[in-house]
């Protein structure tokens, strides 16, 4: 310890540029000691630990806007009630060109994605076009303080079955889960879906409290084991009560931690059909310690086992990591079995039961997407239509569409129009239901194409 304030007392008074102990300690000597645990272990300065400490509670700064992200390209879908997007005037189909100065023309979607993170945290400046007009407007708008909702859509999907999705794992998420089920029929419901797609986990107490909406009393959920942790299995309590509904739950490779808790202990139980890719294989208990200065540091204690005894977490690289409360060897067998005696493996994320592909991107409807077609034709239609929610795209609108397409000087052949005829359709029906209903109305849409929940319909329906 001597050494290394030794170190800082001779950079903080001889460096050519001055150093603080800041830029030292949060930004230098304690990531680098982290980085040699393992790959999660983190720490957190004053304002990361204070966005921790909001994410736990669904609480974020934002101006209250669902946006379409396309390459160069911003347009918002929708406007929350009384946030500073509607507050400002922004509507559906407005684009957005600029944001803090910054062109929107001149970036890719993660520079994107990078840029509207961070305009979120302070007053922003943004320059918008709105559709049929040439004046560009100026705006400014403050972010405010929302409760952020993760569940946010529940509709059905077939004669029964109901469609939920499930974004994160908060403190209110079992909470407003059980609410949508109810809304959807709850105990009357025949088979429901449940969306973990691009979820990256949460609280540990939110994914027992989800999982105990669906599993007897008393089975357990999973297992926490450490070198300093006791052995804790958390389990249904006696008092739950669980829907009795046919149940698949939907995963990819963005779902993690608390999502891989959840699925796992659904599919050990022989509870869920699981369907879609192999999730992320994050399985890394991260254990909070507030720090000085409102600082903290999330630090690998132990792992996640799922009921049958396989470990969530994929191999790491054992040459580069040694973990500080756990073992970076979690299984010593290879082979598990489900209540029912199925076979399931561990050590790399929930395998699905069945395996589905979201839709593959072909030259065409790459185009369409990067040019923002769908959403440029979408607002030109409804300033001089209105639609109702019976509304379905007649063939005359897709060859309008078309002839749209060519004075964009995008003109698939014959071949590739037939080909794609009807997922063109969709996503016309889809966009033009986003910017008159609401984003959610234009998932419904969606869904009815998507491969994943259409093959979890089919399992619930066998």
């Amino acid at each position: 310890m001597r050494s290394v304030l030794g170190a800082y007392a001779i950079a903080e008074g001889n460096a050519a540029d001055p150093v603080t102990a800041a830029q030292a300690f949060y930004q230098g000597a304690i990531p680098g000691l982290l980085r040699t645990l393992d790959p999660h272990s983190v720490f957190f300065d004053p304002d990361q630990f204070q966005q921790l400490r909001n994410m736990e509670s669904s609480t974020q700064k934002g101006f209250g806007s669902v946006v379409s992200l396309l390459p160069g390209r911003v347009i918002i879908l929708q406007t929350l009630p009384g946030t500073p997007s509607a507050k400002a005037g922004l509507a559906p189909g407005d684009e957005i060109l600029a944001v803090n100065g910054y062109i929107i023309a001149r970036l890719d979607l993660n520079q994107l994605t990078e840029l509207l993170s961070v305009a979120r945290q302070r007053e922003a400046r943004i320059n918008v076009r709105r559709p049929g007009e040439s004046r560009i407007m100026e705006l400014t708008l403050t972010p405010e303080e929302m409760q952020t909702d993760s569940v946010d859509r529940a509709f059905f999907v077939g004669p029964g079955v109901g469609y939920i999705r499930v974004s994160s794992f908060d403190e209110n998420t079992p909470r407003r889960l059980k609410a949508a089920i109810e809304k959807l029929g709850g105990t009357g419901l025949k088979g429901l879906v449940l969306d973990l797609r691009g979820n990256p986990g949460g609280l540990l107490t939110s994914a027992v409290q989800t999982a105990s909406l669906f599993l007897r009393p008393g089975l357990a959920i999973v297992t926490v084991r450490g070198r300093n942790v006791p052995e804790k299995t958390e389990s249904v309590p006696s008092i739950a009560t669980p829907y009795p509904c046919k149940l698949a739950i939907l995963i990819d490779g963005k779902s993690a931690s608390a999502t891989e808790i959840v699925s796992g202990a659904m599919q050990d139980h022989d509870r869920a059909t699981i369907v879609g890719e192999t999730s992320f294989g994050k399985g890394l208990v991260q254990s909070v310690f507030p720090l000085t200065e409102g600082t903290g540091l999330a630090l690998t204690t132990a792992l996640y086992y799922t009921p049958s005894g396989r470990s969530i977490q994929k191999p790491l690289d054992v040459s580069r990591f040694e973990l500080a409360g756990a073992t970076a060897h979690p299984n010593v067998v290879s082979e598990f079995r489900t209540d029912g005696g199925r076979q399931v493996t561990g050590g790399g994320g929930i395998q699905p039961d069945a395996v589905v592909h979201p839709l593959p991107m072909n030259r065409l409807r790459t185009v369409l997407d990067a040019s923002g077609s769908f959403p440029d034709f979408a607002a030109q239609y409804l300033r001089t239509n209105k639609v109702t929610l019976d509304f379905e795209v007649p063939p005359e609108l897709l060859d309008q569409f078309r002839v749209f397409l060519d004075e964009r000087r995008i003109s698939p052949n014959i071949g590739e129009w037939s080909l794609e005829r009807d997922f063109i359709r969709s996503r016309l029906q889809q966009e033009i239901f986003d910017l008159a209903f609401g984003v959610e109305k234009g998932d419904e849409v969606q869904a009815k194409r998507d491969p994943v929940i259409l093959k979890a319909v089919e399992e619930l329906g066998s």
